[in-house]
Order: structure tokens, then sequence, then C-alpha cells
């Protein structure tokens, strides 16, 4: 069964098909989109403890069609697979603290239900309460319980929401962030229970072709900003090491929006981490140039790297960032670097 969700979730991603072009409108596409192949709703942030001390925390679950069940009539077919991935970043610990979960949507398993933020798998849940969301997450070597209250408007990446991926027409999703997102709730780790406080970041995504076929991986950074203002940015890297693809979004703290081109956007490794485990070489460390904006991402600790193989097939590098301009920091969020272990690939 594992192994058949890591080829589910790679197929989605990856099959290529028509995609449907169509202006997301909120609050409703803050739900499921069952028709489409992947999607994906994916929080991050920085949480501030009560005895001063600072943990980044990451949690996303994945809605995948299943292909091979679409034309079964039967109600007891897996038409829709549900899988979630949840760490902390302790730099006292040094190294990621990860769970994972997979399960078949319905009979009281999983499920990710249309026209709300509503998706659970087991006792893990992201759901919107009245203008916010929570967490529950009872993970095996640590339990979040948070509330997100949302301090600004949705910010769409690309016009009408929908992101490029890519220069053929089918590369392209549906893509949406809810940046500066106020967190609270209380984190227990090593026994211990803490308060915390924070910021956090929302993405929600689906496509039904995420990839281009000659692409590898991505790397990827949302950063709530000091100033108030937000900032994503990504790239697409191909088989042969050149960049495939790149886009962005920038909003400054008065709202104003820039959409960036792939001729804006620069990614330049300042420094690597080799992984122990498996010999993974990640570049952790960046000298980003996005338009006039260039700063430096530094990560909280080398050791992010989250090995999901047992439900989505891959290891990658997810973890807490902070970005710096001329030794101040202006920004904190997460990067995610992907196809590094091995390509996303068939």
């Amino acid at each position: 069964m594992r192994r058949a969700l890591s080829w589910l979730v790679i197929l989605a991603m990856l099959w290529p098909r028509t995609f449907v072009q169509a202006e997301i409108v909120l609050p409703h596409d803050a739900g499921s989109h069952p028709d489409l192949r992947t999607e994906w709703w994916y929080v991050t942030g920085w949480l501030h403890a009560e005895d001063g001390r600072n943990f980044g925390f990451q949690i996303t679950f994945f809605r995948s069609r299943n292909e091979e069940s679409a034309e079964n009539p039967s109600r007891f077919a897996p038409h829709q697979i549900i899988l979630a991935h949840a760490a902390i970043s302790d730099p006292s610990i040094g190294r990621l603290l990860g769970d994972q979960r997979a399960a078949r949507a319905g009979f009281g398993l999983a499920e990710a239900l249309e026209g709300k933020t509503d998706v659970w798998i087991d006792n893990w849940s992201l759901r919107q309460s009245g203008d916010g969301y929570t967490l529950s997450l009872p993970a095996r070597d640590f339990r979040l319980a948070l509330d997100f209250k949302p301090a600004q408007t949705p910010l769409l990446h690309g016009p009408g929401g929908l992101s490029r991926k890519g220069a053929g027409a089918d590369a392209s999703s549906h893509y949406y962030s809810l940046p500066q997102l106020a967190a609270s709730g209380t984190l227990t780790h090593q026994d211990n229970s803490f308060s915390v406080t924070g910021t956090a970041w929302l993405d929600h995504e689906w496509s039904d072709s995420y990839l281009e076929q000659d692409a590898v991986g991505w790397d990827w950074t949302g950063l709530n900003l000091a100033d108030g203002g937000a900032l994503m940015l990504f790239r697409i890297r191909a088989r042969n090491g050149s960049v495939r693809w790149a886009g962005g979004t920038y909003r400054k703290p008065d709202g104003t929006l820039t959409w960036f081109k792939p001729v804006d956007i620069r990614f330049t490794p300042l420094r690597h981490w080799r992984s122990p485990r498996n010999g993974t070489r990640y570049p952790v460390a960046w000298r980003i140039n996005a338009g006039t904006l260039e700063f430096e991402l530094e990560p909280m600790m080398d050791d992010q790297e989250n090995d999901a193989r047992a439900t989505t097939g891959t290891i990658y590098w997810e973890g807490a960032v902070r970005a710096m301009e001329a030794g101040q920091e202006i920004g904190r969020g997460y990067l995610e670097l992907t196809g590094y272990w091995r390509p996303l690939q068939l």
C-alpha cells in the first residue's frame, strides 16, 4: 500500500493533462477539488515559546485522485488518497522530528471536504473555524494544537490565481497563500508543553499537470517579511541542471503586488550541507535576487531533511529560514528543496 501511494503521488504530479484555467473564487475554493489530480494544503511557520526557544513547524495535507480506480463505480474503490507530512525544527536537537500518514478517503479514515478547508487523516486535522483555522496534530514525537488568524487578504500567485510552472500551457496550477498568519497554541515536545505564538504561512495549491516532463524538482521559499510584506519565490530545475522555469509574488506592506517573470529571479547557492543518512547534498544557504530585491537565506539549522518515503516515496529538505539583508534579519519563513535525493520521475 505504501509503495502504491508513492507512485500515485508522483504520477499525479507529472501526468500530462489539459488544465482548466478558471479563476480562484474564495471562500469556496478553500476546499477540495476532487476532479483534479493533485492538491495540497501546506502550513509552515516560526513559533516562539514562553521559555525563549524558537521552533519551526510544517504540516502538509495532500489529496491525490487515484486514476486507477476512476472508472470503477464501486463505493469501495479508493478514488481519493489523503496523505500528510508533519515536522518540527528544534535547534537543541539539531534535526527534524517528523511523522507522516496515508489513507484512502472515506469510511472514517480520511477526508478532504469541498467548499471550505476541512482536511483530516486519522486524528490529524486542518479546519477552517470562523475567520481562521485550527490545527490538531498529535504526532509521534510531538503534538501541535494551533490556531491561525489571518492578518491580510489572500495572496493570489498570478492573474486569477493561475500560477505558471513552465512554458507549456498545461504546466500550471491554481495557487494562493495566506501569509502573516498569527499563530498561537501549544507545542508538546520532550514531555514538556509550551505555550507558543508566532507567524505562519498557508499555501493551497491544486493542479492536473504541475511539472513538465523534463523537470526533476524545485526550490521554493515563502517569507513573512518583518515590514508586513510577503514574498513567494520558486524555480523548477531541469534534468540537465538548468532552470526550467521560475516565478514568484511580492506584496508590499501597502498592498502593491508584483508577479515575477522567470528572467526576474535568480537563486545562487552559498553553502551546501550533506545528509549523513543518505549522502544527498543540499544547497541550504542562498543569495536570492528577485527584481530589485536582494537578500540571503540562512537556515535555522542545516539538518532539516524530511524522509517521506513511507508515504510519497521521496526524501527532501524543508526547513525554517531567516531572510537577511546587510546582516539584518528582514523576514522569516520556509525553504523547500526537492529532487536532490532523486529526480521526481516515473
